[in-house]
């Protein structure tokens, strides 16, 4: 037998094979169909009410612009850091790089002792300034010592930011 006949017979069964195969055997699935459609049907949920689109109307004369900062007169427009003064040392270290270590009192006043990040200790009373943002320090206490910066907006004015370093252990 040439090889050609041989791949034609062997087509052949194989094509037999697989009619077979498709043919019959699907008596259990019309069982189950017939068995499903006896089952009574169930009850299909309402769709949800949608309600109707409720319409603003925005009246630009009595309310403020929505593209303005929420507060106008949040950023003080006299309000810039000083230029004139002298900077003080502890103005050339960031604030998160100093520590409070420490206070003491002379008299009734508090001083606070700093630490700066080249490790030195310096003694600060209220007036001084510290950090990068124009931070002066408005009170002490056993504590903390608290101050307000001055920081930019972002919108050309500055504003006041409160900030403290507190003691550490």
């Amino acid at each position: 037998m040439s090889r050609t006949p041989r791949v034609a017979l062997i087509c052949a069964v194989l094509a037999g094979l697989v009619a077979a195969g498709c043919s019959g055997g699907q008596s259990d699935l019309q069982k189950w169909i017939s068995d499903t459609k006896k089952k009574p049907g169930g009850r299909i949920q309402p769709l949800p009410e949608v309600k109707p689109y409720e319409t603003y109307v925005y009246g630009d004369a009595t309310m403020r612009s929505p593209f303005q900062p929420a507060s106008p007169n949040s950023s003080q427009a006299s309000l810039r850091p000083s230029t004139r003064r002298n900077r003080e040392f502890l103005e050339g270290f960031s604030l998160d790089t100093l520590k409070m270590v420490g206070t003491f009192k002379v008299g009734s006043s508090f001083y606070g002792l700093v630490q700066s990040k080249d490790g030195l200790v310096h003694k600060v009373q209220p007036g001084n300034y510290l950090g990068q943002n124009d931070g002066k320090v408005t009170e002490i206490t056993g504590s903390k010592i608290s101050l307000v910066e001055i920081i930019p907006d972002g919108l050309g004015s500055y504003i006041e930011r409160p900030a403290s370093l507190a003691l550490t252990d």
